[in-house]
């Protein structure tokens, strides 16, 4: 059966039926076995975030500003008369600004992905989910819609109502516009998307006049398809279900780790203001007033009061929440705070928790990124845009030609990585008396490739019989500094 098991189960008659999605006995007759319906997971409820104003809320807002504006706005950026930011699949090219990158630069792109992981298990070990609450895509599209859905079908108790009642054209004309906007936006999303794999200013003709290519339209609306229903429909199912990183976070974290926190020592007992007002002499109330605003904020739809949960995302919504709660009850701030657990429960101050945080874990992570940082930036610095391959002819080895000469063949591959095209003479040494023919000069234009064949020859009695080690350079003739040399075998005939 779908999204349920039929499993056997005893009980002794007169029980209560089972509650759904419980693993309680039922109901058994004398002599027949009952089969109850268990189900595998439970329906999922909808949340309906209310919108929140405070600091972390204008720093989420921020993040999103920031991060479209990237995401949308690089493929329209152009560098020397080409896309700035471009990965050309087709051509096996990758333009990021003033670097041009070969598939045979893939250690580049290595070292980038160990960048960006040692960032997230350092960023992780100080601050949680950093990375979740502020810029991850999930996080920063699912707000995004939540704006336009508030702007269209109003606010959280609007939306509930507006669920609720039957299907009206008041109802109708308002989901219409909001699934509309969203759709929109999915689209634009996934044209930006595929605008870095293909040049947008040729993209966007091609769509007008439907002469996109078969590849260009699935992946189109793949993404626009993904986005739509990540951030419309499925939100906090994908932090809570699909995301791994909710899984394996508590690795990374530890007790001195900046986690979103719920004082229970000041929080408790929690009691609406008028119950707590009516307490006898000598009772005490908590701070928490049970308002539920934190919970009503969050987008997973947790009670951060129940302690700290691996659904939470770490975007400090319920902290704003809180905060203003806090503001019109004329109680301190920080009931709900950023924190740590050896903080809550030693009662640190703000200055012995920065100090905790230069822990031997917390260097190492920063000591080994700033150090692949540091040989990544280096060898971009000091990176030639000229690469030589030597390839020999194997159906041509060492030969005797005219004069008692030896000849041996190969093929180079140059490719020019600079956006500026170069002349370049091809010379080798290893061998005294060594000559290529030819020698040059070989024009290769901007990011051209070209496959030249070569003879090396060496004199009469030069060299050892069998294989001599020789270099085969290249030396751009413009700029003396551009030059590249690679090892090859020379072959001897025995003599």
């Amino acid at each position: 059966m779908n999204k349920a098991a039929m499993t056997p189960r005893q009980g002794k008659e007169g029980d209560p039926p089972p509650e759904a999605g419980t693993q309680q006995d039922v109901p058994k007759k004398e002599g027949k076995d009952e089969y109850a319906v268990v189900r595998m997971y439970a329906a999922r409820e909808q949340i309906y975030p209310r919108e929140i104003q405070g600091r972390f809320a204008s720093l989420r807002w921020l993040c999103v500003f920031l991060t479209q504006l990237v995401f949308y706005g690089l493929p329209w950026i152009n560098w020397n008369e080409r896309q700035a930011v471009l990965f050309d699949l087709a051509s096996r090219k990758f333009y990021l600004f003033g670097l041009v990158l070969w598939p045979q630069d893939f250690i580049w792109l290595a070292a980038l992905l160990i960048i960006c992981a040692f960032s997230l298990f350092l960023f992780t070990a100080i601050a949680g989910r950093v990375w979740c609450g502020y810029a991850c895509p999930q996080t920063v599209y699912t707000e995004i819609f939540l704006w336009i859905e508030r702007r269209i079908e109003g606010n959280r108790s609007a939306r509930m109502r507006l669920d609720r009642q039957p299907w009206s054209f008041d109802k109708l004309w308002r989901k219409s516009a909001k699934h509309l906007a969203w759709g929109s936006l999915a689209l634009w999303t996934g044209i930006s998307f595929v605008g870095y794999f293909s040049p947008i200013r040729e993209l966007l003709p091609e769509i007008g006049q439907f002469a996109l290519g078969p590849w260009e339209s699935f992946w189109i609306v793949f993404y626009a398809f993904a986005t739509y229903g990540n951030a419309g429909w499925m939100r906090e199912q994908v932090c809570k279900y699909m995301c791994p990183y909710a899984r394996f976070q508590s690795a990374m974290f530890d007790r001195d780790s900046l986690v979103i926190t719920y004082d229970n020592a000041r929080g408790e007992p929690r009691m609406p203001a008028a119950k707590a007002a009516k307490l006898q002499e000598g009772r005490k109330a908590g701070d928490c007033i049970d308002c539920t605003m934190c919970v009503q904020v969050c987008p997973t739809g947790i009670d951060i009061r129940q302690g700290l949960q691996y659904m939470c995302i770490g975007c400090a919504a319920c902290v704003d929440a809180c905060d203003s709660v806090m503001d019109k009850i004329d109680r301190p701030r920080g009931l709900i705070r950023y924190s740590t657990e050896n903080a809550i429960e030693q009662g640190f101050s703000t200055p012995e928790i920065r100090r905790r945080l230069f822990r031997p874990r917390i260097l190492i992570y920063t000591a080994i990124l700033g150090a692949v940082i540091a040989l990544f930036l280096g060898s971009l610095v000091v990176r030639t845009p000229l690469k030589l391959d030597v390839i020999r002819d194997r159906g041509s080895m060492g030969r005797e030609v005219e004069d008692g000469i030896i000849e041996n063949v190969y093929r180079l591959q140059v490719i020019n990585t600079d956006e500026r095209g170069h002349r370049y003479r091809i010379s080798a040494s290893g061998i005294d008396g060594l000559s290529v023919d030819p020698s040059g000069p070989i024009e290769l234009a901007a990011t051209q490739t070209l496959m030249v064949p070569v003879r090396v020859r060496a004199p009469h009695g030069a060299g050892e019989s069998g294989s001599n080690k020789i270099h085969i350079e290249l030396q751009a003739e413009d700029q003396p500094a551009l030059h590249v040399s690679e090892k090859a075998v020379f072959l001897v005939p025995r003599r």
